[in-house]
């Protein structure tokens, strides 16, 4: 998909989506019940994103003072706040994609599907695998005395 048709399904599409989503559930529930479950959700949605960011940070702290890259801990970090930001987004799509993101297992699952579909982690490369790889550099050097 080119940039610019997914620029307009996130920007255009998503919000009249989640907009569309807000009118029926307040004509099923009612507007001052619609704002506060949106409310709850928000607030509910911010505490998790915290406790669960605190965790996160502890592992790769862990991580960190073992001697190793906490890669996967940096990428639970990063979508743990753009989670945050959709919980916070009034609309009850973004929450349940949020939720569900929420779950440890469903997360790094998400960004180890990414991963590989980007080539960037193969398939059944175990993580002290990939943490051995990243140490050796392949290449040529040659040595070059500048003293006379």
């Amino acid at each position: 998909m080119n940039p610019t048709g997914l620029f307009l399904i996130i920007f255009v599409g998503a919000p009249l989506l989640e907009l569309y989503v807000l009118i029926e559930v307040g004509s099923q529930i009612g507007a001052s019940w619609t704002i506060l479950l949106s409310i709850l959700t928000a607030a509910l949605g911010g505490w998790l994103v915290r406790t669960q960011g605190f965790s996160v940070a502890f592992r790769a702290q862990q991580q960190m003072q073992q001697g190793t890259l906490p890669a996967l801990e940096l990428m639970e970090g990063t979508t743990l706040l753009i989670v945050g930001f959709a919980l916070l987004l009034p609309g009850f799509i973004t929450d349940v994609i949020g939720f569900l993101l929420l779950i440890p297992t469903i997360r790094r699952h998400a960004i180890l599907r990414i991963l590989q579909q980007r080539g960037i982690l193969r398939p059944g490369t175990t993580r002290a695998q990939a943490s051995q790889q990243s140490h050796y550099i392949e290449g040529e050097f040659r040595r070059e005395d500048t003293r006379p």
